[in-house]
């Protein structure tokens, strides 16, 4: 059952334009016609009759969608894509200037946490406040009370007076406030970009358990990891208009570029070289040797690399490094942590093999660093290639739609 439909709204400004002269006599002018051309502007604050007027700026440009009961939305997109528009307009703390919105249930916003604190008021006393204003009761504050003062840490200086509160236990005590109300429909805007580590994990944890207790959530917010673990759906905002709304981990590929990008199986490494090396191509191979850059994760993965060695060393270091689509990490591997190689002179081949049932599904990028004797590396190839994996069950009981949120995802033997 829908209980957010969103139809046709958009949202329009007037942006202040600002006449510039490159003179003196022009400089003084303006100054001088400043209150005529400002009482003008005024005039005209509320008119949009004028086309291609470079002064009218759309935040939302016929933005359509519906969310379903129970459903987490994460929204995502840039800096001034219009997440922050579109929360305050199904808020309703601003109108649209045109379409509509239809709302089912009680809608609460976390949209500038602590908003509203008053500085002279102790912690306490701001509790009960901001709780009133959020759209609690005071007998509902009073069950809760013990709740929200334990979970934002500040217990010891809830009798305070809040102007010497730090800016974090502010807004840690302004989470806490909002975190505990019962809506049907959360709205929370970035909330996790402030706040120590251990304060962000309990804000997860807590969004965690409203998403899965029913709740309808839109969730806006830049940490991508955050928007996977705890979103089903995800919508991207582009310059004030929905390029794309599905899966979240399809709308998080394509936001960050993943999915435009093709993934290479092979790469020449042209003028890459010196005189100690030089490097020649990097292909990615199945376990029957051909090149290809797609794998399930039921397959062997062989990095390959091809270089060329000038002159002899006997100390020559090769590393690859494998990242995922959030840039974190995944594995480091030396060439000889199994055991000492050495390479002679001329073309020399060598493979990494990622062993099968370790990668979930995904796209993943390769680094290559290459170097000799126990100096700087020579060469750092960052993200040179990268490959995809796709997530075949091993059997009816292993569902596709199994989410995994770990770094890596092997299928682990229990007995």
């Amino acid at each position: 059952m829908s209980v957010i439909k969103v139809e046709n709204v958009s949202k329009r400004y007037r942006l202040g334009v600002q006449d510039k002269a490159d003179t003196f006599a022009g400089q003084l002018k303006n100054t001088l016609t400043y209150p005529v051309r400002n009482f003008r502007r005024i005039a005209q604050l509320k008119k949009f009759d004028e086309e291609n007027d470079p002064s009218v700026f759309w935040a939302l440009k016929d933005i359509n969608f519906e969310v379903n009961q129970g459903e987490v939305l994460g929204i995502i997109g840039r800096n001034g894509a219009g997440k922050s528009t579109l929360l305050k307009v199904l808020s309703r703390i601003t109108e649209p200037t045109s379409g509509q919105i239809k709302i089912k249930g009680r809608v609460s916003s976390l949209l500038e946490v602590g908003t509203g604190f008053h500085p002279e008021l102790t912690g306490r006393d701001n509790v009960y406040m901001n709780g009133t204003i959020l759209g609690m009761t005071k007998k509902e504050i009073d069950v809760k009370f013990d709740e929200i003062v334990d979970f934002s840490g500040v217990e010891q200086h809830i009798d305070t007076p809040v102007k010497f509160y730090s800016s974090g236990m502010k807004v840690r005590l302004g989470f806490s406030v909002a975190a505990h109300l019962e809506p049907e429909i959360l709205i929370i805007d970035e909330v996790l970009a402030v706040g120590d580590f251990e304060f962000q994990k309990r804000c997860l944890g807590k969004m965690d358990d409203v998403a899965k207790s029913g709740r309808t959530v839109l969730f806006v917010s830049h940490n991508m990891a955050s928007v996977r673990m705890l979103c089903s759906k995800g919508l991207i905002l582009n310059s004030g208009q929905i390029s794309k709304i599905g899966d979240v981990d399809n709308s998080v590929n394509e936001y960050l570029g993943l999915k435009s990008t093709q993934s290479m199986a092979f790469k020449e490494l042209l003028d890459v070289g010196s005189k100690f090396l030089k490097l020649n191509y990097i292909a990615f191979k199945n376990s029957s040797g051909k090149i290809v850059n797609n794998f399930t994760n039921q397959e062997e993965i062989n990095i390959e690399l091809s270089f060329d060695i000038r002159k002899e060393s006997d100390d020559i270091k090769l590393l690859m490094t494998l990242s995922n689509q959030l840039g974190v990490e995944i594995l480091t591997s030396f060439h000889n942590d199994y055991r000492q190689k050495t390479f002679n002179k001329g073309i020399n081949t060598i493979q990494l093999c990622i062993p099968k049932l370790l990668l979930y599904q995904g796209k993943y990028f390769v680094t290559i660093k290459a170097g000799i004797h126990n100096v700087k590396w020579i060469y750092e190839l960052d993200n040179v290639l990268s490959f995809d994996v796709d997530f075949q069950p091993l059997n009816n009981k292993m569902l596709n739609k199994n989410k995994r949120t770990s770094v890596i995802a092997p299928v682990i033997e229990w007995k």
